[in-house]
């Protein structure tokens, strides 16, 4: 156990930015509670992880690592941090260590996601230009946010950024759940991860769950109160 508060640090998923966690800080913030929310490269896994353990142990003292959606299998390879005390599964991918996202997704149906995703191309310093996948906009609030008021709903979908498409097939390299004690967030009706995904790889990891009936999988955005609670007894549990 610590003697200080532990950092929160949130880690959005892929066709997300960092600004989808508002709600959340402000909930941290008004119960005194540190917290950042570095931007997620979205490049692929290793690399994304990479930076997001580096961001991690820059930071003086123990820190509380939230991931929501791929930012959950980020957080799983990234715990293993030395100043690592607890991790957070927001609607997210709990990856066993030599898994990939696309295998823990092939165990259960398909969510609406896969059946609407966008390809786009980027260039990479060597060799041909790389595939990167957005939500098609039209299937955006659907998918990803069904219960976040429409106008709210049109701004992240155009704002949303991609995710390289070989952060699929990556496999992840550690488990940091083994080795810290974890949390999660099922959204009841996450159109864009199976919500039969969430419960099974949160109850692998052991972690403490919440289930919130209804809920999208831009949660975080739907129920900011919920979530920063889940955080908030973790930060008391690593405290």
């Amino acid at each position: 156990m610590s003697t200080s508060t532990p950092t929160v640090v949130l880690v959005h998923g892929a066709f997300a930015d960092a600004a989808g966690w508002s709600g959340v800080i402000a909930e941290l913030q008004g119960h005194g509670i540190p917290v950042i929310a570095p931007s997620n490269p979205l490049r692929g896994l290793a690399a994304d992880a990479a930076y997001l353990a580096s961001v991690t142990s820059q930071i003086d003292g123990p820190v509380v690592l939230v991931g929501h959606s791929y930012g959950g299998a980020l957080i799983t390879v990234a715990g293993t941090t030395e100043n690592v005390v607890g991790l957070v599964y927001v609607a997210a991918y709990v990856l066993e260590e030599g898994e990939s996202l696309g295998e823990l997704q092939g165990r259960f149906p398909a969510s609406p996601l896969v059946s609407n995703l966008k390809q786009w191309t980027y260039p990479v310093a060597d060799g041909d230009p790389v595939i990167e996948v957005t939500i098609a906009e039209e299937a955006f609030p659907s998918v990803f946010a069904a219960d976040v008021p429409a106008a709210v709903t049109k701004v992240l979908a155009a704002a949303q950024r991609p995710l390289a498409a070989g952060a699929f097939g990556e496999k992840a390299t550690a488990a940091a759940w083994k080795t810290r004690p974890s949390w999660a967030l099922v959204a009841g009706a996450d159109q864009a991860i199976n919500p039969e995904v969430e419960r099974f790889a949160a109850k692998r990891a052991g972690a403490t769950v919440v289930e919130i009936e209804g809920a999208s999988h831009a949660v975080a955005v739907s129920h900011p109160q919920e979530v920063a609670d889940l955080i908030r007894e973790a930060v008391r549990a690593t405290s």
